[in-house]
């Protein structure tokens, strides 16, 4: 189904270091969609009737990038020092394309670890580092077992999936695609979530995947998974096989001081106030930052800048910071 032609450069105002190059992938038949509408009922299955002429507009073809050459990486083992195995890994296989005509091919990689740890984070600062795209699922919101591979159009308010959605509508051919917490999905579907990760995983199988909505098959084999969770217990053999498995710690007090001075500085050269406080934070003030998970730093430090600037002053101070712990009871409720 696929064809290539010559490389080309695109540029993309995201990706930190060379720009990345891409070769024309088509991904799907043009000839397979005109026949799927041409066999609709008149003035029937208007959804569907409306994918189909949207493929047929926006063609077949979707850049398929990949870095020129071994990108810089030097700022991501900075800014996440708890990935470095990940990263590791990424690089070794960043570096096997790197001055070859091959395409990039990235394992499916799974990131375990608690809460807040940034692997969210870290999947959408891959997708910025490779200058490709990025389609997002959270498996804990999950209402129907068809968010990855589209429902039947046969049923009321049907759609076509995630993977579909993010290949057409998207103008890569080899986006990342994060499923996050995929420990969550549970077993009350009686269809399966995860049963279309079985062949999307494996490269061959992807290759001709057929969203259950438009029913085209469709190139998905250039997909760049990664997937998170807090536990693999619940997440079947069959998918951890597939995948690197990575485990990815809480960042110890150093890795966390240095987590927080970098989003510091990111959050005061990204505003033109941020001029107006120091360039750097105190000891104590990121000794209380370092006892939060990454993904709450943030918050913390905004609130923080709020409150130093209704004090006047130039610096964050810890008293600055929200207060932590659990939070009390409203107050008229009783047990």
């Amino acid at each position: 189904m696929s064809q290539c032609t010559d490389l080309v450069p695109v540029d993309h105002d995201g990706f930190k270091g060379r720009i990345p190059i891409a070769h024309m992938r088509a991904l799907y038949r043009l000839d397979e969609v005109e026949k799927r509408l041409g066999k609709l009922p008149p003035r029937e299955h208007e959804s569907l009737r409306a994918t189909y002429e949207r493929m047929l507009e926006k063609g077949a073809e979707r850049f398929q990038v990949k870095p020129a050459g071994l990108p810089a990486m030097a700022h991501l083992y900075d800014e996440l020092p708890n990935f470095h195995e990940v990263l590791d890994d990424l690089r070794r296989q960043l570096a096997l394309c790197s001055d070859s005509r091959d395409a990039l091919e990235i394992t499916p990689m799974l990131l375990l670890g608690p809460p807040g740890v940034g692997k969210t984070h870290f999947a959408r600062e891959v997708a910025q580092l490779l200058g490709t795209g990025l389609g997002f699922v959270s498996m804990s919101s999950l209402t129907a077992g068809w968010v990855l591979s589209g429902s039947s159009s046969q049923w009321k308010g049907a759609r076509p999936g995630k993977v579909f959605e993010t290949l057409v509508d998207g103008q890569y051919a080899n986006p990342v695609m994060v499923v996050d917490e995929i420990d969550k999905t549970g077993g009350e579907h009686t269809y399966d979530p995860l049963g279309s990760l079985y062949s999307l995983l494996e490269h061959d199988t992807a290759g001709s995947f057929t969203d259950e909505f438009a029913e085209v098959p469709v190139d998905a084999s250039q997909v760049i998974w990664v997937a998170t969770a807090n536990d693999a217990r619940s997440i079947p053999d069959p998918i951890l096989n597939r995948m690197n498995v990575f485990e990815i710690e809480a960042p110890d007090e150093a890795a966390a001081r240095q987590i927080a001075a970098k989003l510091y500085r990111g959050i005061r050269a990204d505003h033109g106030w941020g001029q107006r406080f120091e360039p750097e934070l105190g000891d104590a003030t990121l000794a209380a930052l370092a006892t939060l998970a990454p993904r709450e730093m943030r918050r913390a430090l905004m609130t923080g800048f709020g409150n130093a600037k209704l004090d006047g002053r130039d610096r964050i101070e810890p008293r600055d910071l929200p207060e932590q712990g659990p939070r009390r009871a409203p107050i008229g409720f009783t047990h």
